[in-house]
C-alpha cells in the first residue's frame, strides 16, 4: 500500500515560480484571466462619496428623548432664521408637527422647489 504524503497544515503555502497572489492566474489558453466579479453577481460603480452635488442643508431638527420619566426635548432651526425650543412631551411633539410644516412653507425651499422646476 502505498502512502501519499500530506500537505503541511501550517506554514507557509507554496507559491509557484512566477506568479504573485496579486496578479490574475494565466487562462488555460494562455490569456490572462480578469475578473471584476463572480459570474451572475451584477456589480455596480459606487458614486464619489466626496463629489458635490449641489444640495445643501437648510432645516435641522434635533430630539432628545433620554427614556423614561425624563422630560423630552426639541429644537427645530433653519437657515432663513426660525430657531425654536420645545420641553415637555406634548410640546415637543407640536414642535416636531411645526417644524415639518415650516419645511414646506420655508422661503427658502420655496427658492429651490422653482429652481428645481
Amino acid at each position: 500500500m502505498t502512502t501519499h504524503p500530506h500537505p503541511p497544515l501550517e506554514g507557509p503555502t507554496h507559491i509557484p515560480a512566477g506568479t504573485s497572489p496579486a496578479e490574475p492566474a494565466p487562462a488555460p489558453d494562455g490569456r490572462s484571466a480578469l475578473r471584476v466579479v463572480a459570474e451572475g453577481v451584477p456589480s455596480s460603480v459606487r458614486p464619489d462619496p466626496h463629489a458635490d452635488d449641489g444640495r445643501r442643508p437648510i432645516a435641522w431638527l434635533h430630539i432628545n428623548a433620554p427614556g423614561r420619566g425624563v422630560t423630552p426635548s426639541v429644537r427645530s432651526w433653519c437657515r432663513c432664521g426660525r430657531d425654536l425650543f420645545a420641553a415637555g412631551q406634548r410640546r415637543a411633539l407640536a414642535l416636531v408637527d411645526d417644524h415639518n410644516v415650516h419645511r414646506t412653507i420655508c422661503p427658502l425651499r420655496a427658492d429651490d422647489r422653482s429652481a428645481a422646476a
